[in-house]
C-alpha cells in the first residue's frame, strides 16, 4: 500500500492515526462485551476504519453527515461521549434512544449526526432535504451521507442521486464497497464494473477511493469537501474496503472465500499506516503503546459509567407522550372579512399565507411550480414566492418525502403534494418508518405536511381514487387531517403546517370544486382533535368525513323526518371520540360511515371504540358503511355500485328499525 502524506504536518498524520485506532479498540471491546451478553448485537466495521474517520476529519462540525451501522469512527470524530454509546448499545437511558432503539440507529443535533434505519436507502434521501436547507440559506456546507454498496439496489438510492443532480445539492455520496451485502457477492448485486459508474447516468462527478488509504480518503475528500462548499454539486465517491466480519457477529463469513480475507487482511488500514508511520520517524513504538493505553483508560472509564447506570424506566404516559412532539396550539381568530370560495381556493389560501407567514417553508412535488399542480392549488405560487421555495420534483415520490425529511432536520418547514393520494405507495416507507417514527426514536420533529388529494366519484378509476387515510391513521406518530368544507380546510392547513409532527393532509377531489363556503379573507387556525356537530337529531348518531359528510347533507334535506346527529370528524388522528361517546349517549345508536373499503378502515376502530366505551348506552348495534371490498372503478355505473351512497339510506332505516 503507497502513502502519500500530501504535505500534512506530523501532527496531522499522527491524528489520523488516532482516529482510526479509537473506534477499533472499541469494536475489539464490543465483541468480547457481545460474546459475554452484554449488549445485543453488533455490526463490525473492523477493516473500514479509515472510511468513516477520514470522511469525518474532512468535515466541519457544523455540517451534517449521516453514517451507517458499520461507522463507528464518525462518532469517535465527532467526539460523542463514549459513556452515551456504551449507554446506547446497552439501552439505557443515557443512550441517544431512551431504550427504543439499538446500535446506530438514532440521531444527534448536539453532534450534527443523522443515524441510519434498517430500510437504508430513505436517508440519502434525507442528505438531499438537509443540503437543499444550507443551498437555500447560502450555508457553504456539505452534507455526507454513507450508504454500502448492497443499498446501491434500492430505488432510493437512484432517486436520491437523481434529486441531487437535478438541483445541484453539495452532497457527497459515500458508497462503502465492502464485498458482500450480508452474504450475498457485488458479483450478484450488480452488472457494472464499478459502483462509481453509476454516477454517470446522472450527470454527477464520480471517484473510485481506495477506502482502506487514510492519506488517499482524507486528501481526497478535503479537496472535494473544499470545492463542493464553494461549487455546489453532488459527488459519488465509492471505497474499495471489505468487510473483515460478518454482516453482523451471528452471521460469521463462512461464505467468504478464505483466500479473499487473507488478501484483505494485507490491506488492514490501521497496521499498514501504522508501518508507515514508523517508516516515516514519525510513531514511535513508546509513543505508540502510549496512545494505546489512553484509548484503553478511556474505554474502560466509560464503560464502567454505563454499567453502573440504571436500567431503562417508564411509563405508558412518557411512552405515549413521546410519539409525538409537544404542540401547543395556538388559536388565531379570523376577521371578519370573507369570500365565497371553493375548497381547492381554500386549499391554496392556507397554503399561500403559511408561505407568507414561515419564510422557511418550502413546497415540493411535481408539476407544482408554473403549472400549478394538476389541481392548480399552487398556481401563482412562483411568481409570489420564487422557484427555490415551489421547486417541481421529479417523478420519485420516496425521496422527495425523504428530503422533506431532511429539510426538517436542518430547521425548515416542508409540504409535499401527492400528485394523487395513490401515489403514496411509491413513498410509503419513509412515512411510515422514517417520518413517524422518528420523535419516539430520539426526539427529532418531522415538520412536514403531505398534501393527498384523494377520493372517488370523478371517474378516475382505481389508481386515481382511492381515500387511503386507513394507511396513515393505523400508524404512531403520523397526524391525519380530512376536512369536508373550505372554511375547515383553510384552518386546518395552516395548523398543519405550524405544527412540527408529520401531518398526513386529505383534500378530496370531488370537492375541490363543488363545495362552496363563505372563509375568512385572512389568516386563521383551527385546532386538531375537534369534531364539528353539523345537524342535531334524537335518534341516531351518524359519524363521518369527507364526502361522507356531503352525503349525509343531501340526504338529510331530502327526508326531514330523520333525526340525526351528524358529526364531522375533520381530523382522524388525533381523533375526537369524545364527541362521539356525548352524541351516543344521548341517540342511543351509531352509523359510521366512509368512503374507503370497509374492512380495516377507520369506521371499524370507532366502531369497536363505541361498543368498549358507550355499550350500556347502545340501543343496536353499531353500524359501519363503507365501500364494496374492490379497487375502484373507472365506468360511471360501477363507481356509483361501489361507493356507499346509494345505500346510506337503507342502512339507516335498518338500524332505525331496530
Amino acid at each position: 500500500m503507497q502513502f502519500k502524506h500530501h504535505g500534512l504536518s506530523s501532527e496531522m498524520l499522527l491524528e489520523l492515526y488516532k482516529a482510526m485506532l479509537k473506534p477499533r479498540m472499541i469494536e475489539e471491546k464490543m465483541l468480547i462485551l457481545l460474546r459475554q451478553g452484554k449488549i445485543s448485537k453488533w455490526f463490525s466495521g473492523i477493516g473500514q476504519e479509515a472510511i468513516s474517520a477520514g470522511v469525518a476529519m474532512c468535515l466541519d462540525p457544523e455540517e451534517y453527515i449521516l453514517p451507517m451501522h458499520r461507522n463507528l469512527g464518525v462518532f469517535t470524530t465527532r467526539n460523542v461521549p463514549l459513556n452515551r454509546l456504551f449507554s446506547q448499545w446497552q439501552g439505557k437511558k443515557n443512550g441517544f434512544t431512551k431504550g427504543r432503539d439499538r446500535s446506530f440507529h438514532f440521531g444527534t443535533q448536539d453532534y450534527k449526526i443523522i443515524g441510519m434505519i434498517s430500510h437504508l436507502g430513505p436517508q440519502l434521501g434525507v442528505a438531499d432535504g438537509i443540503a437543499l436547507a444550507d443551498l437555500l440559506r447560502n450555508d457553504k456546507r456539505v452534507t455526507a451521507v454513507f450508504t454500502g454498496e448492497g443499498a446501491t439496489s434500492e430505488g432510493d438510492f437512484h432517486e436520491a442521486l437523481n434529486i441531487a443532480a437535478v438541483w445541484n445539492l453539495p452532497v457527497l455520496f459515500c458508497v462503502e464497497n465492502n464485498g458482500y451485502g450480508l452474504s450475498t457477492p457485488i458479483s450478484e448485486q450488480f452488472r457494472c464494473k464499478h459502483i462509481a459508474d453509476k454516477g454517470k447516468g446522472y450527470g454527477m462527478e464520480s471517484y473510485i477511493i481506495d477506502g482502506n488509504n487514510i492519506l488517499e480518503v482524507y486528501s481526497r475528500v478535503s479537496a472535494l469537501s473544499r470545492s463542493v462548499r464553494q461549487r455546489p454539486r453532488p459527488v459519488l465517491l465509492e471505497f474499495k474496503t471489505f468487510r473483515m466480519r460478518g454482516h453482523e457477529e451471528a452471521s460469521g463469513t463462512k461464505y467468504v472465500p478464505q483466500q479473499l480475507l487473507d488478501e484483505w487482511a494485507a490491506k488492514d488500514p490501521i497496521e499498514n499506516y501504522v508501518a508507515y508511520l514508523k517508516e516515516e520517524g514519525i510513531l514511535s513504538e513508546e509513543a505508540e503503546v502510549e496512545i494505546k493505553k489512553e484509548f484503553i483508560h478511556e474505554i474502560d472509564e466509560n464503560l464502567q459509567l454505563a454499567f453502573e447506570e440504571e436500567g431503562i424506566k417508564s411509563s405508558e404516559t412518557d411512552e405515549l407522550n413521546d410519539v409525538y412532539k409537544e404542540y401547543v396550539y395556538q388559536q388565531v381568530k379570523p376577521l371578519e372579512k370573507t369570500s365565497n370560495i371553493r375548497l381547492v381556493d381554500a386549499v391554496s389560501a392556507g397554503l399561500r399565507q403559511s408561505m407568507e407567514k414561515h419564510s422557511n417553508l418550502v413546497i415540493l412535488g411535481q408539476d407544482i411550480a408554473e403549472y400549478g399542480g394538476v389541481f392548480k392549488v399552487t398556481e401563482g405560487f412562483v411568481e409570489a414566492f420564487g422557484r427555490d421555495r415551489v421547486r417541481n420534483t421529479p417523478i420519485c415520490e420516496s425521496a422527495v418525502v425523504s428530503a422533506a425529511m431532511g429539510l426538517s432536520i436542518n430547521g425548515m418547514k416542508a409540504v409535499m403534494e401527492m400528485q394523487f393520494a395513490d401515489f403514496v405507495s411509491s413513498g410509503f416507507n419513509p412515512i411510515v418508518n422514517y417520518l413517524a417514527k422518528v420523535h419516539y426514536r430520539w426526539n427529532e420533529p418531522a415538520d412536514v405536511v403531505i398534501r393527498m388529494p384523494c377520493g372517488a366519484g370523478v371517474g378516475a378509476g382505481p389508481f386515481h381514487s382511492q381515500t387511503n387515510e386507513a394507511w396513515f391513521t393505523k400508524t404512531p406518530g403520523l397526524k391525519v387531517v380530512y376536512p369536508a368544507f373550505p372554511y375547515d380546510a383553510k384552518g386546518l392547513m395552516a395548523t398543519a403546517v405550524n405544527d412540527p409532527n408529520p401531518v398526513l393532509f386529505f383534500e378530496h377531489k370531488a370537492l375541490y370544486r363543488s363545495v362552496y363556503q363563505d372563509v375568512p379573507d385572512s389568516y386563521y387556525t383551527l385546532p386538531f382533535g375537534e369534531a364539528n356537530l353539523l345537524r342535531e337529531g334524537k335518534d341516531l348518531t351518524v359519524v363521518t368525513y369527507g364526502a361522507g359528510v356531503h352525503w349525509m347533507i343531501e340526504l338529510l334535506d331530502a327526508h326531514e323526518d330523520l333525526q340525526v346527529d351528524l358529526i364531522d370528524l375533520r381530523t382522524l388522528q388525533p381523533l375526537d371520540l369524545q364527541s362521539v361517546f356525548t352524541s351516543i349517549r344521548k341517540t342511543g345508536k351509531c352509523m359510521v360511515l366512509q368512503e374507503d373499503t370497509l374492512f380495516g378502515g377507520i369506521a371499524s376502530d370507532i366502531a369497536a371504540s363505541v361498543m368498549e366505551e358507550c355499550f350500556e348506552y347502545l340501543d343496536a348495534p353499531v353500524k359501519r358503511v363503507g365501500s364494496l371490498e374492490t379497487p375502484v372503478p373507472f365506468a360511471r355505473s360501477l363507481e356509483e355500485m361501489y361507493l356507499p351512497k346509494g345505500r346510506i339510506l337503507r342502512e339507516i332505516r335498518q338500524l332505525l328499525a331496530y
